[in-house]
């Protein structure tokens, strides 16, 4: 309020000053009278003394107004009012900045629902691929329980042919112990027992008359 009262004394005190030279321009211009106001100031009196009555009421009479309103416009400034409108333009900004953080925001929630609606697809898409590879398994199992069985015939058949070779190899068996030996082994080497040398019996076959 003090910073207030003293701006309004001095513009209204510069206003008096310009009021008092707008009077005496006027009288100079209306009656052709003498300037004498402008011989007050120091230093620039002389020259302020040549301007032409003309110029020196246009100049007063500007510097009057501009004055006058500059004082009351100072005078009539209502600080509640100011700070309010102060504290409105502060909030309209706040709201500004609000809003602009709130659209981006809904920027980033829309990007973020897209990229769950696109792995929602990709789940789709691997949920039927699951079921499409577990239909395939489910078709695949009879055919492994066939592989398998092939295997058991195979290991079958090996253990067959692997007997039948050592039935070839050795044909000859331990009476002892019933281990095969070589047709030329004398003695069983595995139990010691003496082989005796058998031979195949000679069948005569006669022709048919």
């Amino acid at each position: 309020m003090v910073k207030k009262a003293i701006l309004v004394w001095i513009f209204s005190s510069l206003t008096i000053v310009a009021s008092a030279h707008l009077i005496e321009a006027t009288s100079v211009l209306l009656f052709n009278g003498e300037i004498r106001l402008l011989s007050l100031y120091p230093f620039i009196g002389e020259k302020l003394q040549m301007l032409t009555p003309a110029t020196y009421f246009w100049i007063s009479l500007f510097s009057a107004f501009t004055l006058w309103g500059i004082t009351c416009t100072i005078a009539f400034e209502n600080p509640v009012e100011a700070f309010l409108n102060k504290i409105l333009s502060d909030a309209k900004k706040q709201s500004a900045v609000e809003a602009q953080l709130v659209e981006d925001k809904s920027e980033v929630i829309d990007l973020m629902n897209e990229t769950i609606e696109a792995s929602n697809e990709v789940l789709l898409q691997v949920r039927d691929l699951i079921y499409n590879i577990r239909a395939e398994v489910k078709e695949i199992q009879p055919l492994k329980e066939l592989v398998e069985k092939v295997k058991v015939e195979v290991g079958t058949l090996k253990r067959e042919v692997k007997r039948i070779e050592e039935k070839v190899k050795f044909p000859i068996l331990c009476p002892a112990c019933g281990k095969p030996l070589l047709p030329e082994f004398k003695m069983c080497p595995y139990c010691g027992e003496q082989i005796k040398v058998q031979y195949p019996a000679l069948i005569e076959v006669k022709d048919a008359k």
